[in-house]
């Protein structure tokens, strides 16, 4: 066993190694299966499937993508420490518009355009960019640490996934669920694309609203004189206006029915209609109608078939439409229609006014609304599979409010346009007949118009919606089209998947598509028996759940405008990735979001470092019983476990609780079985009291972590493992084996290093107390280390390793089985509450004796009033009590004596005996604040005790809470009385020996 650990914990002296490790040894490989490997043994229980939201392949890591890491791979360390097969899949997203973007961006340097290089050249370059920049996201992935199946690893526009791609809109298209036609869009004049609903940001907008008088027409043509005021946010679209609607019933204007105006600047005559639909009390009621460039105007075109017109360009400059404005830009133009309309009268006010106005989510542009051809999916029934896929439970979410949200946009859904304007991207499979003008789709490239067998064909410029290819992963990644009897093990082991851990900001951008297409296209695989697949079996995953948002120190949405931006390698590198991993673990609650602050990584990097010291500590032992000539100690550890421990066990089985049992069953099955090691230790009920409680206390903190993280409580079992840690295993535990780890006490030892021992020698020292502790110590932190893992596991591989002596039972701790317990709502052992009961008097000591001024390393008895149970635990444990709080003696009496000072509980009252003054009227005024403590916190129990709404309502375990504290607060009261009135005159002053 290698004892050279440094001195102080360095996580950048261990954590690049151990990731190049996990990835060169493809540790978390989970190889594709066939129909023979699919009959291996999967240990009984169901595989954990989860894909990795697929970052984009422009990105780098931000603290939300290690937030999102951090939560799947502490998830998917624990499944996989729990047996079964167990899969992550990574990924990375083409990202059409920001990879076209960025590289338009770097060929403009070099003097280029892509419309210079044209669209074969251009693609071809972006190829050559993914290939060398496209990849860093995911290489920091490696460097952290990620779980994930490495040789699994897809890119959007790999061929395989391209397959998937074309088949489904192949399909849809053949369904009828694919359509092409004209309307209106969200455009974005800087990418030059249409951009969906989700892609579009809202910001308020501090703007002004335009009242602008149309003159009212005679049935000849020539001005009445009257005019009809409309108000506007975008006066520059009237020039596309092709009407102005009123409601039928306003009363304003029923005597301009069928009435015809001018429309000014264009000297266009346009109609009035009537439309239920306007609003009489937004600005006028009188609203202008540009069906091009508004979406609600283009319903009411729609339902009144008016024309379309058009006046803005893809660059939002007006067209030839706009008359003497055309080529302006959008803003320009609206500036001088303004001055126009003011010059000619026909400038009725201008008024402040705040909206919201959307942007693109890329590149921050105004969006036009924009009339557009485009490809659409007829999104509604594959939405009403995706609805009744939630409604009947197949897929749950947690927390469980973003259900209603999901249905609620699934409700009202519109089609979805799958077109955009771009080069990089899965390009439309359809064709364009320039002599039918029909359109041909397919799955292989055609040569012959389908129609008119013309070969004067020619493909579609649009690529499709990045999110239509993401949306097919859960099935494309598992061989969905092209998947045959030969191939169809690793769908029908691994879909659907079991868990998708993602952010809210992608709820619809890609959960809902994952589940529409999903539900859509798995149907067609068949269970393995051959039997249709049930919508249970269709869904992409079983459970969504929805992490939260990782804020600043000071809760505030980070931003590079506001400068609050976290770069988590920065931090990763000055407290290590074990740090930050806790940090965000440790706050992590289902809906709540994270404030994360640097000061707890600075903890929690001296929590690692506080386990680091206990290895450093318990190494430096097992050095001495080696050299104290111990037998076992100075073999390696896993052959200490494997060969020793078992038969130790075995021959206290029937002392041996049955999570035990069956865990030393799988061990004598050898290492394949059981992983080499058993997956909780075993003591008897006749060890040291700190032995049997620290075994307690590391199953109830197993059983917490298991619950926990059972459902998504990462912060619970962070916590619970702290405080084990920190506050159980170092603070006492180790403290207290301080007492039993003295290997040169017996002169058996002087022997056994002179000459071989005998085996009656080796059976002496194997009993004796020091070889007992050490052998249960290196248990405990050996299973204590699989505990962690998970949530540190860098930190955890390194001591692991060393305790094996760079030889464990299998390659990785992470391959090891994770702590477990039957049930974590049985009672806790009896030995945590009498450890606890030591704890408290212990700790009580210590109080006292810095409030009377003991010196630090003074040994003093003290006097101890407590009940039977308390006395017993005591008299056991004189050597830790002697120990720990530096006591002399402990002297048990009936009744404290009189002028001492002392603290009480519920269960005890201690005090030191120690030469001192004590102040009466001093100690008189502590108690009187004691009792006047005491009487409030009683008159506040029984007033909730006696409200019955509340007892109704109360969860029982705070009810229970409650009634402890009356009881334990009654005790209290009644001890400080009783101590007030044996005070002594407050004049006396005596002193205490």
């Amino acid at each position: 066993m290698p004892h050279d650990l440094p001195k102080a914990y360095d996580p950048t002296a261990i954590e690049d190694h151990w990731a190049e490790y996990w990835v060169r040894e493809n540790l978390f490989a989970q190889p594709v299966r066939t129909a023979a490997s699919n009959d291996e043994n999967l240990n009984g229980q169901p595989p954990c499937t989860i894909l990795l939201p697929p970052p984009n392949v422009t990105g780098n890591l931000h603290m939300g993508h290690m937030f999102e890491h951090t939560e799947s791979d502490i998830l998917i360390r624990w499944h996989r420490m729990r047996g079964g097969p167990v899969l992550w899949i990574p990924g990375t997203d083409h990202a059409g518009i920001a990879t076209q973007m960025l590289v338009e961006r770097q060929i403009v340097t070099e003097g280029t355009s892509r419309q210079k290089m044209g669209r074969e050249a251009f693609v071809e370059r972006v190829w050559k960019w993914r290939e060398h920049y496209g990849g860093a996201i995911l290489g920091q992935m490696k460097r952290l640490g990620a779980s994930v199946d490495w040789s699994r690893e897809y890119f959007t526009m790999d061929e395989r996934l391209s397959v998937a791609v074309r088949e489904a809109f192949v399909k849809l298209h053949e369904q009828g669920l694919i359509y092409r036609g004209a309307y209106i869009v969200n455009w974005c004049p800087r990418c030059q694309t249409a951009i969906s609903d989700l892609e579009v940001v809202y910001d308020e907008h501090k703007g002004h609203l335009w009242e602008i008088r149309y003159p009212v027409h005679a049935d000849d043509g020539r001005e009445t004189g009257e005019y009809l005021t409309i108000a506007t946010t975008r006066p520059e679209t009237m020039l596309g206006d092709v009407a102005v609607a009123i409601h039928p019933e306003d009363v304003r204007y029923l005597h301009l029915h069928g009435k015809k105006l001018g429309l000014p600047l264009v000297n266009r005559e346009i109609p009035i209609i009537l439309d239920e639909w306007v609003s009489r009390e937004f600005g006028t009621g009188a609203v202008k109608v540009t069906p091009a460039h508004d979406p609600n105007d283009f319903a009411l075109g729609e339902r009144h078939h008016l024309p379309s017109i058009n006046v803005m360009d893809d660059t939002a400059h007006i067209n030839e439409h706009g008359g003497v404005y055309a080529g302006l830009d959008r803003y320009a133009a609206r500036k001088r229609i303004v001055e126009d309309l003011d010059a000619q009268g026909l400038l009725a006010g201008v008024k402040d006014h705040t909206h919201n106005v959307g942007h693109c989510d890329r590149c921050k542009t105004i969006v036009e609304p924009r009339l557009s051809t485009q490809w659409f999916v007829k999104i509604q029934p594959l939405a009403d599979k995706a609805i009744e896929a939630v409604e009947k439970g197949h897929i749950r979410f947690t927390p469980e409010m973003y259900a209603k949200t999901y249905f609620e946009w699934m409700r009202n859904i519109h089609d979805w346009c799958i077109s955009r304007q771009l080069w990089w991207g899965h390009r439309i499979p359809a064709w364009h007949c320039a002599v039918c003008h029909k359109i041909t789709v397919a799955r292989h490239d055609p040569t012959h118009c389908a129609h008119c067998n013309s070969d004067q064909i020619t493909q579609e410029t649009d690529v499709l919606d990045t999110w239509f290819s993401s949306g097919l992963l859960p099935v494309s990644v598992f061989g969905w089209p092209s998947i045959t009897a030969e191939n169809r093990a690793d769908f029908d082991t691994f879909y659907p998947t079991s868990l998708l851990v993602t952010g809210f900001d992608i709820l619809f951008f890609w959960v809902a598509r994952m589940i529409m297409l999903g539900c859509w296209f798995s149907v067609e695989v068949p269970m393995p028996d051959g039997s249709p697949r049930p919508s249970s079996e269709s869904v992409p995953f079983r459970e969504v759940y929805i992490h939260a948002l990782v804020r600043d120190a000071n809760r505030e949405k980070m931003s590079k405008t506001k400068g609050n931006v976290i770069d988590p390698i920065e931090i990763v590198q000055q407290y290590g990735t074990d740090a930050v991993r806790f940090t965000l673990a440790s706050m992590a609650s289902p809906g709540t979001d994270i404030a994360f602050n640097v000061a707890r990584t600075e903890g929690y990097r001296a929590f690692a470092n506080k386990i680091w010291n206990a290895a450093r500590f318990i190494f430096m032992n097992v050095d001495k019983a080696a050299e104290a000539g111990y037998p076992g100690f100075t073999e390696t550890f896993g052959k200490l476990l494997k060969d020793r421990v078992p038969s130790k066990l075995q021959a206290a089985s029937k002392d041996v609780p049955e999570d035990v049992a069956s865990q030393m069953r799988e061990l004598q099955q050898g290492p394949q079985k059981s992983k080499g090691l058993f997956s909780l230790p075993f003591v008897q009920d006749t060890a040291p009291i700190e032995e049997r409680w620290i075994v307690a206390l590391l199953y109830k903190t197993a059983a917490d972590v298991n619950s926990a993280l059972e459902n998504y409580r990462f912060d619970e079992a962070a916590n619970a493992i702290y405080q084990y840690f920190w506050g159980g295993f170092c603070d006492w535990y180790l403290e207290i084996l301080k007492l039993r780890l003295d290997f040169f006490s017996v002169g058996l030892y002087k022997e056994v290093l002179t000459r071989e021992p005998t085996q009656e020698q080796i059976e002496i020292l194997e009993r004796r107390p020091a070889s007992v502790a050490l052998g249960t110590l290196l248990l405990v932190f050996e299973t204590s280390l699989r505990m962690l893992s998970p949530f540190m596991p860098f930190l955890t591989e390194e001591l692991w390793h060393a305790i094996y002596g760079g030889n464990p039972p299998v390659k990785s701790i992470a391959l090891a089985l994770y702590p477990r317990v039957r049930d974590s709502a049985d009672p806790p052992s009896p030995v945590i509450e009498e450890m606890a009961l030591l704890q408290s008097l212990i700790v009580e000591v210590r109080a006292l004796r810095k409030e009377v001024g003991v010196e630090e390393k003074a040994a003093i008895p003290i006097e101890l009033r407590a009940d039977a149970r308390l006395k017993t635990i005591a008299e056991e444990n004189r050597d830790i009590i002697e120990r720990l709080a530096r006591v002399s003696e402990v002297r048990f009496v009936e009744t404290i004596t009189g002028g001492l000072s002392k603290h009480q509980t519920a269960s005890f009252s201690v005090a030191v005996i120690y030469e001192r003054t004590v102040d009466v009227a001093a100690e008189r005024e502590r108690l009187l604040k004691e009792i006047a403590k005491y009487e409030k916190i009683l008159a506040n129990a029984e007033r909730q005790l006696g409200n019955e709404g509340f007892l109704a309502k109360a969860p029982p375990k705070v009810v229970e809470g409650l009634k402890k504290q009356e009881a334990e607060t009654r005790l209290l009261l009644k001890k400080a009385r009783e101590d007030l009135d044996n005070l002594p005159p407050e004049s006396s002053k005596e002193p205490q020996a």
